[in-house]
């Protein structure tokens, strides 16, 4: 990433969202939001990274998302994820505009679904969604590094979790994500300027008691 962005003349700092707390599920959405906030204000836009997607072409478009959010892993891109509504994998915003979305909802603990949830967030904040136009490589355009071994606890659907996901978040995100930073890491990896942020989540159990099971 850093030499494709570097050769794309794009300033950048890469932070690796760690969760180290005792939860026996992970919360991507969460963590995004504590990148956020932790990210200070030398930025000025963010890109939400998969960190098993890597992009093969160079005429994707990492520049600043003015018009509003940009998917840069489109569905028609994405080697695994086709549907239209789809904005997970890679996805630019302005800090504004993330903050008009109050970030992303911190409900959605094990995987998936967190990004369809924040589909509906653009939407609601009035905000257009652009995509990659030009682009001919299709689903080869992105190398993706997937483990197709997925932990099964991390897919299991508990107590009315499947119900409450489909539902829209409207009280959750940037402002009660719950957390704290275990260990903050500057380093350099072949060049590239990185953070990697230890972060302990906080769940609370009466609202998703998702968050953990044994």
């Amino acid at each position: 990433m850093h030499r494709f962005l570097s050769r794309k003349r794009i300033r950048h700092h890469i932070f690796v969202l760690n969760q180290v707390d005792h939860y026996s599920r992970f919360n991507r959405a969460s963590l995004i939001n504590v990148g956020f906030l932790e990210s200070g204000n030398d930025t000025d836009y963010i890109a939400m990274h998969d960190v098993d997607l890597l992009p093969r072409n160079e005429e994707l478009d990492y520049g600043f998302p003015e018009a509003g959010p940009f998917h840069v892993a489109s569905p028609e891109l994405h080697p695994l994820y086709h549907y239209k509504t789809y904005v997970g994998g890679i996805l630019l915003l302005t800090k504004q505009h993330y903050e008009m979305c109050n970030g992303m909802s911190n409900r959605f603990w094990g995987w998936g679904r967190e990004d369809d949830e924040f589909y509906r967030r653009i939407k609601g904040a009035g905000l257009q969604l652009f995509r990659p136009s030009g682009i001919k490589t299709g689903y080869k355009t992105f190398q993706h590094l997937h483990d197709p071994a997925w932990r099964k606890r991390d897919q299991k659907r508990i107590a009315t979790q499947k119900q409450e996901q489909f539902k829209v978040d409207r009280e959750g995100g940037l402002n009660n994500v719950r957390y704290r930073i275990e260990s903050r890491t500057a380093l350099s990896v072949a060049g590239a300027p990185c953070t990697v942020l230890n972060i302990l989540l906080d769940c609370d159990a009466s609202k998703t008691p998702w968050c953990t099971f044994s």
